[in-house]
């Protein structure tokens, strides 16, 4: 039976690495899947889909996904969805339908919640419909659990501004809850 899947994980815990393994791990079956990024990364290029260690691989973008017919999604075992925070309500149910009526499984991968600790609208989503909700886990700077996504400056995190702000290791670092209350990046 076919799920609609969630993986999430602060800034750095590997999500991407872990989209583009799991396309890796289906082509080496001989499985077809389908590679989608939220039209709003465009950090590595529109239809690229790029990790941090350098693994990257050519994607396309949900906007453009969401017009192919019932026929062309059906010739895919699997969609993979990177930085779903990104998508909306509208673009998970569609998703969905792909798992409910399609029978094809739908991997999103992404961050839960923006430098403020809120939500996301498309992880809100996600959190509410996923048959199965899973942690890309990794660590604060102090060796504990980190949970929160902390933006940056050279004055220190930044707690107010747009809820979107693309950037990587730049702008953003993660952080136990305890640091990110304190605002302390270990330096």
């Amino acid at each position: 039976m076919a799920k609609l899947y969630f993986y999430y994980g602060v800034m750095g815990s590997s999500k991407t690495a872990n989209v583009l393994m799991v396309h890796y791990n289906y082509h080496e079956r001989g499985k077809r899947s389908l590679l989608v990024k939220a039209d709003l990364d465009v950090r590595d290029g529109a239809y690229k889909i790029k990790s941090r260690i350098g693994l990257e691989h050519e994607c396309e973008l949900l906007s453009n996904f969401m017009k192919y017919s019932q026929e062309e999604i059906k010739s895919y075992d699997c969609i993979i969805v990177d930085e779903i925070q990104f998508a909306t309500k509208d673009q998970i149910d569609f998703l969905s339908d792909i798992v409910d009526v399609l029978s094809i499984p739908v991997m999103c991968y992404g961050l839960r919640a923006d430098f403020k600790n809120c939500l996301f609208e498309g992880s809100q989503r996600l959190i509410t419909i996923a048959d199965e909700i899973h942690e890309v886990k990794t660590v604060c700077w102090c060796g504990s659990k980190a949970t929160c996504n902390a933006r940056y400056n050279d004055k220190g995190i930044i707690r107010e501004g747009e809820q979107i702000e693309l950037g990587a290791n730049d702008k953003y670092t993660a952080l136990c809850r305890k640091h990110y209350k304190e605002g302390n990046f270990g330096e």
